[in-house]
């Protein structure tokens, strides 16, 4: 593994865990999580498979210990390998189909709602919270959504000057 790119990851990684510790809870403890737009830009950045993985643990691990939520550790271990797997698999399907800012911005929709489905499930089926889905779907997931999607649309493009520009970044 390149250590440029651990590095990297490293810095999205805590980003991710500054603005999820920070964000207030809204509805049964649940905050949005800003944490997966950090973790699809590590993808994004660095798209290989060993990378993904250990960004989807790390990132899994991190929203564990700063979740507000019980029964959120478990659901979170679960949701961000599970998350960062599809989200990877469909960014190498439509790569080269789709300009890189609408893929980025799509595919962390798409994420943010496969995300909120599975930690929503884990929550709701497995751990046996009491709450209801659509409820804590519309009120938490799609505002999620949108937040993690505009984020995106303005950091990605930055990203990319940046790595234009410099060699920060690792070519991929």
């Amino acid at each position: 593994m390149n250590i440029r790119s651990l590095v990297l990851l490293s810095v999205f990684v805590g980003i991710g865990a500054v603005l999820h510790a920070v964000v207030p809870g809204l509805v049964f403890g649940m905050k949005p999580d800003m944490m997966l737009t950090m973790m699809f830009l590590g993808i994004l950045v660095v798209p290989k498979l060993p990378y993904v993985v250990l960004i989807s643990l790390v990132t899994g691990m991190i929203s564990a210990l700063t979740t507000g939520i019980p029964g959120g550790a478990i659901a979170n271990m679960i949701d961000k390998p599970i998350t960062a797997l599809v989200f990877f698999g469909l960014f190498l399907f439509f790569r080269k189909k789709l300009s890189s800012n609408v893929t980025a911005i799509s595919l962390t929709v798409v994420g943010t709602i496969v995300s909120g489905f599975v930690f929503l499930s884990v929550l709701l089926l497995f751990l046996g919270i009491e709450g209801s889905f659509l409820l804590m779907f519309t009120t938490i997931v799609l505002p999620t959504t949108a937040i993690n999607a505009v984020l995106m649309g303005v950091l990605y493009p930055v990203i990319q000057t940046i790595s234009r520009r410099s060699q920060l970044i690792p070519e991929v």
